[in-house]
């Protein structure tokens, strides 16, 4: 008997396409053209900021990026610098000793695999040390204008609320969110629903009244003051 295939996922969302295209348009009218809240001038620098946000603020990741990149902002310098150097400047940071590790050798892989340069495949990102599927699509999103989809804490709780994407895990969500997320909004849905989770659509309270998309959310309990 011939194997039966397996039954693929239903990518699904409790919006319609209309109501999609909506949410998106009034997020793109606020803010035309968002972008990544972690400072960076280069791929490099922007790869470091990024492996070095995990479980840490971007503000947190900037003061001391402030202090480090203009010492040292490329594969050679941050390798020339070792651990113990690095973690001087990364020590307010959160994992800061795994973190000096990872960064030390990815930037020897970059210098020996790819002639010092951040690549632009996912395959290719995802083989460096501390660079996991989220760090990979920030970077081909941000760095090199790929429509990735990266899904972190304040992605997987708007997509969920809302009902934009609903998932069980940020990789469900983020299959699900390049499935309905219209084309002419891909490249930037990334950075809009970031800054909604982080500024809005927050974890404990929701500012519900000051929500631009209030109307097409289907979160049930939304709060009625902003009393955070």
């Amino acid at each position: 008997m011939p194997v039966a295939k397996k039954a693929t996922r239903r990518r699904r969302s409790k919006l319609t396409r209309a109501q999609i295209a909506e949410l998106f348009g009034r997020l793109r009218e606020l803010n035309p053209k968002p972008t990544t809240e972690l400072e960076y001038s280069t791929p490099f620098e922007l790869l470091v900021a990024v492996v070095l946000s995990a479980q840490a603020t971007d503000v947190g990741v900037n003061k001391a990026t402030r202090k480090l990149f203009p010492v040292a902002n490329t594969p050679q310098a941050i390798a020339k610098l070792g651990v113990e150097k690095l973690k001087r400047y990364i020590s307010t940071i959160g994992l800061f000793n795994a973190k000096a590790a990872n960064v030390i050798a990815l930037s020897e892989q970059l210098l020996a695999e790819h002639d010092g340069q951040v690549p632009r495949t996912r395959e290719a990102l995802e083989a460096l040390p501390g660079v996991g599927r989220k760090t990979a699509n920030v970077v081909l999103n941000t760095a090199f204008g790929e429509p990735t989809m990266a899904v972190d804490t304040h992605i997987f709780r708007v997509a969920n609320r809302t009902g934009l994407a609903p998932g069980k895990d940020v990789r469900e969500v983020e299959d699900n969110l390049v499935h309905v997320v219209p084309a002419e909004f891909l490249h930037d849905a990334h950075h809009w629903l970031i800054l909604h989770g982080r500024y809005t659509c927050i974890a404990r309270k929701p500012r519900c009244p000051a929500c631009p998309i209030r109307d097409l959310c289907r979160y049930p309990h939304k709060t009625v003051d902003d009393d955070v």
